[in-house]
């Protein structure tokens, strides 16, 4: 390790699986980011990426705008979103926003994750929870993946995984790229065995100008933004302050903030993140 003097790596914004939190944690080093700050941003950005995937919106965009009036191909990717079944792989903070935001649509909502919600909110929802991604992605008409990328999820949606899904079923991904194969996805899609693909997160960033999610058919991909709304951007900044105003004062980090502290997963970090 070259940066002897190192205390502190902090995010200003969420997700650490850029910094090696094993190697921060025998460096005794502190890892924190302003979780929560976009939460709200991701989730919209997922509710307007499900809507418009499934109400064909995107190209039906480009066929106005072309000065196209072609109603039959426009509607013949188009459905109600009402009595479809939802699925969130991930149901933290921006999972179960996103949860809450599709109560009101008249879906049928699924969740899976490592640690299950509470009983209150399972009623309040009518959520069927899931034991893993597999049985979930094999149940519902709509998935989106909301969890952190550390090494037992980079490609947990492959192609055997996305095999599993409906045919005709759509893939939202918010989260990270590497969360799924990104040729597996060209094919799915391409083939016709996913209806669409949307999300905001690319690998590697800036995507280059040849990344196939570009050209692939039914896609609502952007250049990931959905967390960076300027309302977004002022809680980073707030959060960031924050964080390093207590660092300098030597008063503790409030624990939603940590991921590595004291030589170990901490806070949000001990809940969400897992050590290579």
């Amino acid at each position: 390790m070259k940066a002897k003097k190192l205390k502190l790596a902090l995010t200003a914004g969420i997700g650490s699986d850029h910094v090696d939190l094993a190697a921060a944690a025998r460096a005794n080093i502190i890892v924190a980011e302003v979780t929560g700050s976009n939460s709200i941003g991701v989730a919209e950005h997922v509710v307007i990426s499900t809507l418009a995937l499934v109400r064909n919106f995107l190209p039906s965009h480009r066929f106005a705008e072309q000065g196209g009036w072609n109603i039959a191909d426009c509607v013949s990717h188009s459905y109600d979103v009402e009595g479809m079944h939802f699925g969130t792989v991930g149901a933290g903070r921006i999972g179960l926003a996103v949860l809450r935001r599709l109560k009101p649509f008249g879906l049928t909502l699924h969740y899976t994750q490592r640690h299950r919600l509470g009983a209150d909110v399972e009623r309040e929802l009518d959520l069927i929870y899931h034991p893993d991604a597999a049985s979930l992605a094999s149940a519902v008409d709509i998935v989106n993946l909301q969890i952190p990328l550390y090494p037992s999820t980079e490609n947990l949606f492959d192609a055997a995984m996305l095999a599993r899904m409906r045919r005709g079923a759509y893939l939202i991904n918010t989260a990270r790229a590497q969360l799924v194969d990104r040729d597996a996805v060209v094919d799915a899609v391409t083939s016709g065995h996913l209806a669409g693909y949307a999300g905001d997160v690319w690998f590697p960033e800036p995507a280059p100008a040849d990344h196939p999610w570009r050209t692939m058919p039914f896609i609502g991909m952007t250049p990931h933004i959905s967390g960076t709304s300027l309302s977004g951007q002022a809680r980073y900044a707030a959060g960031t302050l924050e964080i390093l105003q207590c660092f300098f004062d030597g008063k503790p980090i409030r624990s939603e903030y940590l991921i590595v502290d004291n030589g170990t997963l901490a806070g949000t970090g001990a809940k969400s993140y897992e050590m290579k």
